[in-house]
C-alpha cells in the first residue's frame, strides 16, 4: 500500500537518520527493506515499482547551490529538509541531492548551468504559523522572517544564502 505524497526512500532516509541519532547504523539497504515492510510489501523492489506506477507526474525544482556545507545547513538544519540521496561523478566534483520535506522535493544543484541563483519556489504545507515559529526559535540562522497575509492565504518567505526564494504557503480556508 503506497500513501499518497509519502515517498520510501524517502522514508528509508529519514529511518537512517533516526537510527544514527540514537548511534545505531543501519545500511542503506536495510532501512529500505524495514520501510516495504512497513508499507505492506514483500520486499524493496516491489515496494519502489508500487510508488512509481500509483504517483502522478511530479515537478522537482531545482536550485542552484554553491559548493561547501551552507546547502546542508540551510535546507536540513534550518529548514527541515531531508537529504534523499546526492551524487558527484567523481571526488571534488560539485555535488547534485535532493532533499524532502512533506511531501515537498527539491534538488539542489553547485553544478555551473543547472539553475540560476535568485530563482523563486511555492511550496504548500500545512501550517505556515508553526514553520514560522519554528524557525524563529531556530539558531542555526538569526532570520526573523514576518508572515505575509494575502486574500488566498498566509505565505513566509525565506531567502537561501544562494540568493534563491523559497515561499511557503498555507491556503485560507473557504467559509
Amino acid at each position: 500500500m503506497v500513501i499518497p505524497g509519502v515517498e520510501p526512500q524517502s522514508m528509508a532516509a529519514r529511518l537512517r537518520e533516526r537510527f544514527a541519532m540514537d548511534g545505531t547504523e543501519l545500511t542503506e539497504t536495510t532501512a529500505r527493506e524495514l520501510v516495504a515492510a512497513q508499507l505492506g510489501y514483500s520486499d524493496w523492489t516491489t515496494c519502489a515499482e508500487a510508488a512509481a506506477s500509483s504517483s502522478d507526474p511530479v515537478t522537482i525544482p531545482i536550485l542552484r547551490t554553491f559548493p561547501g556545507d551552507e546547502a546542508r545547513r540551510f535546507y536540513v538544519n534550518f529548514l527541515g529538509f531531508t537529504v534523499d540521496w546526492e551524487h558527484r561523478f567523481e571526488e571534488g566534483a560539485p555535488l547534485y541531492q535532493q532533499v524532502s520535506r512533506e511531501g515537498c522535493v527539491l534538488h539542489l544543484s553547485e553544478h555551473h548551468g543547472d539553475a540560476t541563483p535568485g530563482s523563486a519556489v511555492r511550496i504548500a504545507i500545512a501550517d505556515v504559523r508553526r514553520l514560522q515559529r519554528a524557525l524563529f526559535d531556530s539558531p542555526v540562522y538569526p532570520l526573523r522572517i514576518g508572515l505575509s497575509r494575502q486574500p488566498w492565504g498566509d505565505d513566509l518567505t525565506v531567502p537561501d544564502p544562494f540568493g534563491n526564494r523559497i515561499t511557503f504557503h498555507t491556503p485560507r480556508s473557504a467559509s
